[in-house]
């Protein structure tokens, strides 16, 4: 049986911090979202504990009346527990060299591990479809994990909200699998 895993990137939110909402932009964003969901038959969905992610995937939790489960692991990556004014170049820099560290902050390999985690747990589970929804820097480092071409500029190109399909198939009835990893931007193009 094939495993398809949805990732989304939140819709358009009023800011950063954990309980920052989503914009009326973002909310209409949401209600699209839960369209594009409409005949996928979901059987989970995981988010980040941040707001504008919870507020996201509500009108499809809603619709289908699948609960969300919250898992602290999908939550956006700190760069640094200090104000960085070149944060954009200590970001940047973290592309290149996976395991620097700023102060208070965790590394790009170490918030990588944490939601290649939660993938790897969800394509062991019985559900076909399952949708977690995160945030843009640990987004792609997650696909960094399956595409290492992936980086910085891949980054800033990310949208909100953005998907990206991570599809499991067992090949020949066998224990062997295949992953491969396909945006589905193309599906969100009335979104933005």
């Amino acid at each position: 049986m094939s495993k398809n895993i949805y990732i989304v990137r939140h819709c358009e939110a009023e800011g950063q911090p954990a309980e920052s909402r989503l914009t009326e932009k973002g909310n209409e964003q949401a209600q699209e979202l839960a369209g594009i969901f409409s005949n996928t038959p979901i059987a989970r969905i995981v988010s980040s504990p941040f707001m504008r992610a919870i507020q996201s995937i509500e009108p499809l939790s809603k619709e289908t009346n699948i609960k969300i489960e919250v898992d602290d692991r999908l939550a956006e990556r700190t760069l640094s527990s200090i104000d960085l004014p070149d944060w954009m170049e200590k970001l940047e820099a973290t592309y290149e060299d996976l395991d620097l560290k700023y102060e208070g902050g965790e590394s790009s390999r170490e918030a990588m591990d944490r939601i290649v985690q939660v993938v790897e747990e969800a394509l062991e589970t019985d559900a076909e479809n399952t949708i977690i929804v995160t945030h843009g820097n640990i987004m792609s480092l997650l696909i960094r994990n399956y595409q290492t071409n992936f980086g910085f500029e891949d980054w800033k190109n990310l949208r909100n909200p953005d998907v990206y399909l991570l599809r499991r198939v067992d090949e020949s009835g066998g224990g062997d699998h295949c992953l491969s990893l396909h945006p589905r931007s193309n599906t969100l193009t009335s979104i933005r």
